[in-house]
């Protein structure tokens, strides 16, 4: 049981592909740049290379939506969302900077101003090929941009979000087309245009095969219908799933799903939550605190509802583990992948203890199942709640070690609100836990 196989991340291998094939757009448009004799050449080779970046940049933008299982339980789902959020923002800057540049390049080779470089847009659109195309799929990738931006991205509707964030698919074929018809790489390199047909069509294959195929051979196999739903604590319940063969999915504790009950009024909603309780032959668990319409709307299902579920996704997972010892940090309702964790990481008695934090010892869900745990496997449960007048406890460096003074030949594996998350990383550390060894991840995208 105390046999640990920590694995390897790839992010610092996959981050060293990226570039090598940024060198390599770099090097094809170099190669094909012919000296640059006045200033009209020099904005046009300018937008020649903010466009071929765009174009590759848009590739990986996709692919990071692709989940793909390697990335999505190696690398963390929440990594890669990171990746995919500050990709989305180069490729957008790129777009739009080719644009204005290409544009820009055209009015001077036609003898007209910066004031005309509209006109020359629209001439551009009207009269090159593909351009049209092209055009409409700038459009939606400036609005997606607009509605991914912190102020507003928090005004809109999770849902909304979502699946506005989908048309990325749709703007990514507008867009290819020109750089194949208009790019001058791809005109003069047939070997170039063979290469970026290559990256495209394997994006475009792991798209198919793991946003649509994979999930409809996951549910076609394991048919989930709601079991029952119980109510764990005020605002908390648990949905309990049946199908068939469900150990077969490959999910381990610490791992979420995105959920779409079949239910009216929630057929068209799609969420992440964590599972519960480690995966059984024949039942799922989720532990869902009410926080918005869709977490709301749980406590109504009724037994028997179809269920059409996607993953598992996640890397926080027994694989992570590189000491005998770990401490798991739970906040609020981020207790649940850690409840499935502190029932399943190997471990001898002593080697695992839990830090529950809640405003209250009746928001302490799962309680009953977490001491029963704790005292079949010799673990530690602790639990950290408000005053009764309303005072916080101390989770500080100081506190940590004195509860825990071998707290830094620990792993800590850590799910809750993102300011008590940070809140708890700066403890550790302060505590003398290396980062290598503070576990975190966030499916909230």
């Amino acid at each position: 049981m105390r046999r640990i196989r920590p694995r390897r991340s790839p992010a610092v291998p996959l981050l060293l592909v990226v570039f090598a094939g940024a060198a390599g757009v770099i090097w094809l448009w170099w190669s094909n740049t012919p000296s640059l004799a006045d200033t009209a050449s020099k904005w046009l080779a300018a937008g020649r290379i903010t466009g071929l970046l765009a174009g590759y940049l848009m590739a990986l933008v996709v692919l990071q939506m692709a989940r793909v299982p390697a990335l999505e339980r190696r690398v963390g789902s929440d990594r890669v969302a990171r990746w995919h959020a500050m990709s989305g923002r180069y490729t957008l800057s790129l777009v739009v900077a080719h644009v204005v540049m290409t544009m820009y390049g055209y009015a001077l080779q036609a003898g007209l101003t910066f004031s005309d470089i509209v006109q020359q847009t629209v001439d551009s659109i009207n009269q090159l090929p593909d351009m049209g195309k092209a055009a409409i799929g700038t459009g939606i990738l400036v609005f997606i941009g607009l509605i991914s931006m912190g102020p507003v991205r928090k005004r809109i509707p999770y849902d909304l979000w979502y699946h506005v964030h989908l048309l990325t698919y749709a703007a990514t074929f507008l867009t290819f087309w020109h750089q194949l018809s208009t790019g001058n790489e791809f005109v003069v390199e047939p070997i170039a245009k063979t290469v970026w047909y290559a990256l495209y069509g394997t994006v475009t294959a792991l798209v198919v095969w793991y946003r649509i195929l994979t999930p409809i051979r996951l549910n076609m196999r394991h048919r989930l219908r709601v079991e029952a739903v119980i109510e764990e604590a005020p605002g908390v319940v648990s949905v309990l799933m049946s199908g068939r063969k469900l150990h077969r999915m490959g999910a381990e504790a610490g791992q979420f799903f995105r959920w779409r009950f079949l239910a009216p009024g929630m057929r068209f909603s799609s969420h992440p939550y964590s599972l519960s309780a480690a995966p059984r032959p024949n039942m799922l668990r989720i532990t869902v605190k009410a926080a918005g319409d869709h977490s709301s709307a749980l406590r109504e299902l009724e037994p028997g509802t179809r269920v059409w579920a996607e993953g598992p996704y996640g890397a926080l997972t027994a694989g992570k583990r590189s000491k005998g010892k770990v401490l798991l940090v739970a906040g609020g309702v981020g207790i649940t992948p850690m409840r499935a964790l502190f029932e399943t990481l190997p471990g001898a008695a002593g080697d695992l203890t839990l830090l529950y934090r809640a405003n209250s010892t009746q928001d302490l869900a799962l309680w009953d199942e977490l001491a029963s745990i704790a005292e079949e496997r010799g673990a530690r449960l602790m639990y950290a709640v408000n005053s009764p007048e309303g005072e916080r406890p101390d989770i500080s460096p100081d506190s940590l070690r004195r509860k825990i003074p071998d707290i830094d030949e620990h792993d800590v594996f850590m799910c809750g609100p993102p300011g008590f998350a940070q809140q708890v990383y700066e403890a550790l550390r302060g505590a003398g836990v290396p980062t290598r060894r503070i576990h975190h991840e966030s499916f909230e995208m």
